[in-house]
C-alpha cells in the first residue's frame, strides 16, 4: 500500500457475527431476569427455599453458560429450549410466563436479524473485497 492509501497501515479487522452477539445478550439479560424471579419467588416464600435456590440458580447459571456456547453446533437449539424452561417458570411465579414470553419474541428477533445482518454483511464483503471494516 502506498502513504497516499487512506487504508494504509490499518490492520483488517474480522467483523464478530451479529447473531450470536444478539442471542449471548437475550440469554445473559434472561440470567439475571432469572435470578431476580428466583429473589421473588424466595421472598414470598412459594415453595421450600432449598428448591427455590437450587432450581432459580440452576435456570441462571444454564442461562449464562448456554450463553458461551450459542455459536456451537447445538447452541441455538439450547437456548431455544431454554426459552421454554424459563416460561414454564412461570408455574411457580406467574409473572414468568409474561416476562418469558417476551424473552421469547426477543430471542426469535436476535435470530432473525442476525441472520440477516450476517448475511447482508456477507453479502456486501463478498462485493467489497479489499473494503477495510470500521
Amino acid at each position: 500500500m502506498s502513504s497516499t492509501d487512506p487504508g494504509a497501515g490499518q490492520a483488517v479487522r474480522r467483523k464478530r457475527a451479529a447473531k450470536p452477539q444478539f442471542t449471548q445478550m437475550i440469554l445473559v439479560l434472561e440470567a439475571v431476569l432469572v435470578f431476580f424471579a428466583t429473589l421473588v419467588a424466595y421472598g414470598l416464600r412459594l415453595a421450600e427455599p432449598a428448591a427455590i435456590w437450587w432450581v432459580g440458580g440452576s435456570m441462571s447459571v444454564v442461562l449464562l453458560l448456554l450463553s458461551g456456547f450459542v455459536a456451537r453446533p447445538g447452541g441455538y437449539v439450547a437456548g431455544s429450549i431454554a426459552q421454554v424452561l424459563v416460561i414454564a417458570a412461570g408455574i411457580f411465579v406467574p409473572t414468568m410466563y409474561a416476562i418469558g414470553g417476551l424473552f421469547v419474541v426477543l430471542w426469535v428477533v436476535a435470530l432473525y436479524l442476525g441472520n440477516k445482518i450476517d448475511r447482508e454483511r456477507a453479502e456486501y464483503d463478498a462485493a467489497h473485497p479489499g473494503a477495510v471494516g470500521p
